[in-house]
């Protein structure tokens, strides 16, 4: 396991009174102890770890699990519970945010005598600031997404379908390296500009039109998360406007990101200026989200949020406005909060481009 992500482990053993920690999530498994199958159990204690896995993965894991005692099982839960009673574990903790109700009651059925303690998503918050390996990946798969990206834009012309951008611009990452896709890409054009998620369709770009482009590439295991908006031909005055208006927030924005600020606030620095030029009921969602071996994850940033940036987040910012009927504008880039403000990862170009 590595040591200093294992010790993020600790508080939970004081604040829960916890002899162990059952890790099933297998985004929390890579981050914890470096294993990069699709199923496994961690069984981590204040002296000792064990992997679990079946023996598909046995070899993998001997192979990339860093501090664990690797076990090949069969029956998972029942060699679990062994390992409980020989270590004398009393109070377990477990995911419960990443846990189905049907999993918990075979987990309860198997672990007769010993307390299962729900840790809620709790357990996915030691992975809120990154260490200086997770930011090296991050930018490395922002910068391969956002020159990917740059490869494709010749393609946008009127006539040629959503989908087929989206395609070429998958392609183009996998040609640079990438393991896939971070999302299913968003190329909404014209009206379907509205929607925030509006996945790429078979709609024939227009002349004219404004072209939202939101991609994200994936290499090894991290995400990337960025959105331009982009014209095919000249725009019209309003699509000039509304885009410009974006730029701004998003830029407004951008400039107070330090640690120590609310991301309330934060989002109110983008959701204010767009309010105070008349598009405030046109920006529905929150300013941005964390980014890592989840494309969504903690924190939020949002009118209802509690959260406060501290160095090491890599969040997004992400503003917008959506008119029904007319289209819309997102623009979107993604930073590592550093400790006398950001360093922006993603490297697209967020001013307006005429192809």
């Amino acid at each position: 396991m590595l040591k200093s992500r294992r010790s993020s482990l600790d508080p939970f053993f004081e604040e829960y009174a916890l002899d162990a920690v059952l890790i099933t999530d297998i985004r929390n498994i890579r981050y914890l102890c470096g294993f990069s199958g699709s199923e496994g159990a961690l069984l981590v204690s204040r002296s000792a770890v064990w992997f679990l896995c079946d023996s598909r993965y046995t070899a993998q894991a001997r192979a990339e699990v860093q501090g664990a005692d690797v076990r090949e099982c069969t029956l998972r839960l029942e060699t679990l519970y062994a390992l409980a009673v020989e270590n004398g574990f009393k109070r377990i903790g477990f995911e419960a945010s990443h846990t189905s109700v049907t999993a918990f009651r075979k987990l309860a059925g198997v672990f007769s005598g010993i307390e299962l303690v729900e840790l809620g998503s709790v357990l996915d918050n030691v992975r809120l600031c990154k260490d200086a390996s997770e930011i090296e990946l991050l930018s490395s798969v922002a910068f391969l997404a956002s020159k990917s990206l740059e490869a494709v834009l010749g393609l946008v012309k009127p006539g040629v379908l959503e989908s087929e951008i989206a395609l070429e611009l998958e392609f183009e990452m996998r040609r640079r390296g990438a393991d896939g896709r971070a999302f299913d890409f968003i190329v909404a054009s014209g009206v379907r500009g509205a929607m925030p998620h509006g996945r790429a369709s078979d709609k024939a770009i227009q002349s004219g039109e404004l072209v939202t482009i939101d991609f994200g590439a994936l290499k090894d295991a991290y995400h990337s998360d960025e959105t331009v908006t982009i014209a095919c031909g000249e725009p019209g005055p309003r699509e000039r406007e509304i885009h410009a208006i974006v730029k701004a927030a998003h830029d407004l924005a951008i400039e107070q990101v330090r640690p120590g600020l609310g991301c309330r606030e934060l989002d109110a620095v983008a959701r204010d200026y767009i309010g105070e030029r008349g598009y405030g009921e046109y920006f529905g969602h929150g300013l941005g989200h964390g980014v890592g071996l989840e494309i969504h994850e903690m924190p939020t940033l949002s009118p209802r949020s509690d959260a406060i940036l501290k160095e090491g987040m890599v969040i997004t910012i992400e503003p917008g406005i959506y008119i029904p009927g007319f289209g819309g504008v997102r623009i979107e880039d993604t930073l590592v909060v550093t400790a006398d403000g950001y360093r922006v990862l993603t490297c697209a170009d967020k001013q307006l481009l005429i192809l």
